[in-house]
């Protein structure tokens, strides 16, 4: 029987929620949350399955140890008289990544990295008279140091590349969407690939892709070409394969109907084939269209999510008369449609002229955001509130 030890998870800023549901739902145990974090329960397939199926995951980090140590010397101690045989050798590459928060540390976190460096590579010098290589683009292990006043957690990283990296997206436009942002605000969005989907302002496609996966039951990494536990001494391919199996099994095909529109001819082209590498073209259509210029064209419940110009990422001439139009044309062309969109331009979301039904806090790299919900009734509102209350009354 395989043993269970603690794991942390790393997410974005407003996405702790998500991840800790997505976390119970794939058989996770003592979930708790934490600030873009959440720790949890599991066994060695476990972490695997996590690697490979979390949407909004960034990092799967197992703490290996935790200590007190009252400066960057103490900490250096302390570091070099771990055991790291049991987690690299002499010939295996690592890079450190530190998070320093203390005032007993006078150092940044660029000297901690430096630091920790030196004790790993000391412990090895006098164990095997050898200095292991650092590499930081493509270590064998990939070390983390978080230090918080006088406590320092010590973790590897069972990822390696940051899980946002999927492996589809080749092609990008000048601002493209994190991939674990995209699948947070679509499973923020409650979408399960029960209605319609629509992203009307798809440019490189990536929203457009993390639904449909989610929709038809695609692991997220599944198209990764290589995790960090790979390289790590106790790695059971045979274990990996068997959950790797398991997971494609029961990938399913969407239901409903997922379309783009973007307005760009380059925008449309990097789309379809980001959505090609990801093996997703039977179940996603893009078109050239622009979305002010559009309708409805199909029955039944919709859901639009989108992420439009912000201002900062992309110049526009009149950001105002841009949400205006972004409300105009949902009002009069897609009723029965619950529409999200995120956004950093606070100004300019009052003249979408819509209720805002939902506001939820996000950020977007470092840009405060707003998640954003519109719902657009099958006819008037007044005819959908006085039906609401016909119910009600006849109930």
């Amino acid at each position: 029987m395989q043993q269970n030890y603690t794991m942390i998870a790393t997410t974005l800023f407003g996405l702790e929620e998500v991840l800790a549901e997505e976390l119970k739902n794939l058989g996770a145990m003592d979930v708790q949350k934490g600030v873009r974090s959440v720790s949890f329960v599991g066994d060695l397939g476990f972490m695997y399955k996590a690697n490979l199926s979390l949407r909004t995951a960034i990092r799967i980090l197992k703490p290996i140890r935790s200590f007190t140590a009252r400066d960057e010397h103490e900490m250096y101690d302390k570091l070099k008289k771990i055991n790291w045989l049991n987690y690299m050798l002499v010939d295996s590459t690592f890079a450190i990544n530190a998070v320093v928060n203390s005032r007993n540390f006078t150092t940044n976190s660029h000297y901690i990295s430096l630091k920790a460096k030196d004790a790993i590579a000391d412990y090895f010098r006098e164990k095997t008279g050898e200095r292991p290589d650092v590499d930081i683009k493509h270590p064998d292990l990939r070390i983390h140091v978080h230090v918080e006043n006088q406590v320092c957690n010590v973790a590897i990283d069972s990822s390696g590349d940051s899980l946002h990296k999927r492996g589809y997206r080749e092609r990008t436009n000048l601002a493209p969407i994190n991939e674990v942002l995209a699948a947070g605000l679509v499973l923020l969005s409650g979408y399960k690939g029960l209605t319609h989907f629509v992203d009307p302002m798809c440019g490189s496609g990536t929203i457009l892709i993390e639904a449909a996966m989610l929709a038809a039951n695609i692991p997220a990494n599944i198209n990764r070409k290589e995790f960090g536990f790979e390289k790590w001494a106790d790695f059971d391919i045979e274990l990996f394969e068997t959950i790797h199996q398991s997971l494609i099994k029961k990938i399913i095909n969407p239901s409903h109907k997922i379309i783009g529109f973007d307005k760009a001819p380059s925008a449309v082209q990097k789309a379809k084939e980001n959505i090609e590498n990801a093996n997703l073209d039977e179940f996603i259509k893009v078109y050239q269209i622009n979305f002010f210029e559009s309708k409805k064209e199909w029955e039944g419940p919709t859901t639009i999510l989108f992420n439009p110009p912000y201002g900062e990422r992309l110049e526009l001439e009149d950001i105002d008369q841009f949400y205006k139009q972004i409300g105009d044309t949902l009002k009069h062309g897609y009723p029965d449609t619950n529409v999200w969109f995120i956004t950093s331009d606070f100004e300019a979301l009052k003249h979408v002229g819509l209720r805002t039904t939902r506001k939820i806090p996000m950020k977007n790299g470092d840009l405060d955001c707003k998640f954003v919900k519109y719902e657009m009734y099958e006819g008037s509102k007044k005819a959908k509130y006085m039906n609401d209350n016909k119910l009600k009354t006849e109930e």
